[in-house]
């Protein structure tokens, strides 16, 4: 059937083992994933045999297969040229700088999304949360904080947590700090990055504790000591869903917007007097 043929038409001939990357990458992202050789073969339309011949080197996947394998796996964009390296291609997505000329629609559209959110904060950022820009509403949050977080590159959520930084004005400190750990091991867990794995370890040994939280919350809130009164933030996070380059796929925009009615006044009232 026409599945079939297509199936074939990708699949890689069988060789001598080589020193070819592939194999241990392959792997480690289908452990990653938690799939076995034959869950593997079935979403992919090969046989599990054929799976195993590439991680251990008996056959030489075609650069068809590699894509094939990566989309399975949801493997980043940035990880899937390493495979495609480790096969032995050339990589199949840019990574341009956000300012070259051809990444101009994406820099009015960022600034677009952080202008709309004011005057709440809103600011983009990295794969590893290094700030690329943000709304003037930041202020806010960065206000009091010590000079050497502010000193580029700033990482957003060790601005956050550190003793120096957000965490002394944040009322929920335990509970915040639970959100960010979790979801930056969360991420660790997606992409197996060492950057993001040395930044979750020096995260979780910074002071401050580590809840849940309330167990009945629709989510957790960024409490926060602004001005003497205390505001509530839900944050939110926008990404490219259709990004076909390594940088863009790798950029978004986190907002935080009043949790309750008492923010929102806080927030005007904030504004109207000038902050």
């Amino acid at each position: 059937m026409p599945g079939g043929r297509a199936a074939r038409s990708v699949r890689s001939v069988t060789a001598t083992p080589t020193c070819s990357t592939f194999g241990p990458l392959l792997r480690q992202w289908r452990t990653r994933r938690r799939l076995s050789q034959l869950d593997l073969a079935v979403e992919s339309d090969v046989s599990a045999r054929h799976i195993s011949f590439l991680e251990t080197g008996r056959s030489q996947p075609s650069r068809e297969m590699v894509l094939r394998l990566a989309t399975r796996l949801d493997v980043p964009l940035r990880e899937r040229n390493q495979l495609l390296l480790g096969a032995g291609y050339a990589p199949e997505y840019r990574a341009r700088s956000l300012d070259d000329a051809e990444m101009a629609p994406v820099r009015a559209a960022v600034d677009a999304v952080l202008r709309a959110h004011a005057p709440h904060p809103a600011l983009a950022v990295d794969r590893h949360w290094e700030l690329v820009s943000a709304n003037a509403g930041v202020d806010l949050l960065t206000r009091g904080v010590a000079p050497h977080l502010l000193e580029p590159p700033v990482n957003v959520l060790r601005l956050s947590l550190h003793p120096d930084g957000l965490a002394g004005r944040i009322r929920n400190l335990a509970e915040w700090r639970g959100h960010v750990l979790g979801r930056l091991a969360r991420e660790h867990a997606v992409t197996g990055d060492p950057r993001t794995r040395a930044l979750l370890h020096e995260l979780a040994a910074l002071p401050g504790g580590r809840s849940l939280g309330a167990s009945n919350a629709v989510a957790v809130p960024l409490r926060l000591e602004a001005g003497g009164r205390e505001l509530a933030f839900l944050s939110t996070v926008t990404t490219f869903g259709t990004a076909v380059d390594v940088t863009l796929a790798e950029l978004s925009i986190e907002a935080f917007l009043p949790a309750d009615a008492a923010t929102a006044e806080a927030m005007a009232a904030l504004v109207a007097g000038g902050g």
